[in-house]
């Protein structure tokens, strides 16, 4: 198999989605995706993990986001959700150096908080 000379635009490779900001529709800043969430079996993206609070990383906490609820805008080079910054500050989270299990009920209860039905 030889590489093709086009490149998709539909893919990326998850280390360029990691740090890239996330935007409320209003436009202000809420933080940037620290990590992927990614189903074992489907292999399909299920959350994002919003690196939210705190100053230069000091004190931010994890907030897994439905990926179905960002968009990517290519003029803000960023990702846009239908959020503000006190809906994020009442999300389900985890500390930076907390390790999370993503077990059904955890994703259930992501998915209820956002009201986003199950993948």
């Amino acid at each position: 198999m030889t590489p093709s000379s086009e490149v998709s635009s539909n893919l990326i490779s998850s280390e360029r989605v990691e740090g890239t900001k996330v935007f409320a529709t209003s436009g202000d800043k809420l933080g940037s995706i620290d990590d992927l969430m990614i189903d074992k079996i489907s292999g399909q993206v299920r959350f994002a993990v919003l690196e939210f609070g705190g100053v230069l990383g000091i004190g931010t906490d994890r907030y897994p986001v439905p990926w179905s609820m960002l968009d990517y805008d290519p003029a803000r080079e960023g990702y846009v959700v239908p959020l503000d910054k006190d809906t994020i500050r009442n999300a389900p989270r985890y500390g930076k150096d907390e390790l999370r299990d993503y077990d059904p009920e955890y994703s259930r209860d992501i998915n209820s908080y956002y009201g986003v039905g199950p993948l």
